[in-house]
This record gives structure tokens, sequence and C-alpha cells, in this order.
């Protein structure tokens, strides 16, 4: 499934002129996202690659965000991935209360920053570790985002939709892209 992020109607960015985001569902719990990038790069800040470990406040810089919940629950998951390598993952009660760690499995993120043509790509695989969420009948429901830094100390802020008044991440309304439940693995042919 593919869509574009929109930037926040407050922001501007000089540097960044369209973000598409392509997301797959492998199984119940595992997801690939590859994030597009097109724009004029000598003026994006890209964190410096180090260890691929898990971090706080990546979302200070140019970073990569999905957020996911089924329909019928107030409980959701934020992901912060960062072309430096490092990562985080938070589970929230309700809107913006409960945050704890989430445990997941640590994504493999890959990337090129600032390459031919003024593209560049973000790609993660995502696996979540807690049993039985989401089921594989779950449909769920994404947001996906971006925070990105300008060499001019401006961050912008990009989403599949925005609610009125200043950037959340987390409002219900961006959580605007439906992924549907998982197809059942097909049977194994017998020998």
């Amino acid at each position: 499934m593919r869509a574009s992020l929109q930037l926040h109607p407050d922001c501007r960015c000089e540097a960044v002129s369209a973000i598409e985001v392509e997301l797959t569902r492998g199984g119940a719990r595992t997801f690939d996202l590859l994030y597009r990038v097109a724009g004029d790069f000598r003026h994006i800040v890209w964190p410096l690659q180090g260890p691929a470990i898990r971090a706080d406040e990546l979302w200070r810089h140019t970073c990569f965000e999905a957020f996911l919940r089924t329909a019928q629950a107030d409980e959701y998951y934020e992901l912060n991935l960062s072309p430096s390598g490092k990562w985080a993952a938070y589970r929230f009660s309700s809107y913006r209360q409960g945050m704890e760690p989430a445990y997941v499995a640590p994504p493999r993120i890959a990337g090129r920053w600032g390459l031919r043509e003024g593209c560049s790509t973000l790609s993660a695989t995502l696996g979540l570790k807690r049993a039985g969420w989401p089921a594989a009948s779950d449909p769920l429901h994404f947001g996906l985002s971006a925070v990105i830094e300008e060499r001019n100390g401006r961050l912008s802020y990009w989403a599949l939709a925005h609610p009125p008044g200043k950037p959340d991440f987390h409002h219900p309304a961006c959580f605007a892209l439906e992924l549907p439940a998982a197809k059942p693995a097909a049977p194994s042919p017998r020998t």
C-alpha cells in the first residue's frame, strides 16, 4: 500500500518536495516500511550512522515514524526510525496516556541518504512481540509520519493527515491508512 505524506500547514520546508511511504504486512505482527524522500538534500540534517540501538527523543531530528492501532482499541504503538540506525518503540494505553516501552524485535533499518536524482530512502522491517496483538484477523490503522530537520534548524512535520492545530502525530485523525487483515498462511503441500 502506498501513500503520500503531507506537510503540516503551519510548516515550511525548502529541502523536501515530497515524501511517499510504502507499507506491506508480512504477517500478523510483521510490517515492512519504505519511505522515499524527494528534494534538495544539501539542506537536510541526516543523523550520522551509528549502532542500531534503542534511543529516546529521536523525533527531535530527522526521523521517520509509524503509529498503529486496531479499530476496536484505544491502545496504540509508536515506532521511531532514525537514519542513524537508532530506533524506539512505545505503547500507549490511550491518546498520549500510559506511555511505556514496547517490546518489539529490533527493526532492521537501511537507507540511502541524499543520493542520485534527489531521492533518499529509509526501509525498515518491524516485528511486534506482544503475543496475540494484533490478531491476524485484525485490520490495522496506521499513522505514518516524518520529521525533517533542515540545516537552518527548522523542523517540518509530515503525516498522512493532520488534525487542526499544532502538529500531533498521536491524534486519532492521523491514523488515516487502513491495512487489511493478514492473509492466512497457505497450507503446506503434503509429500
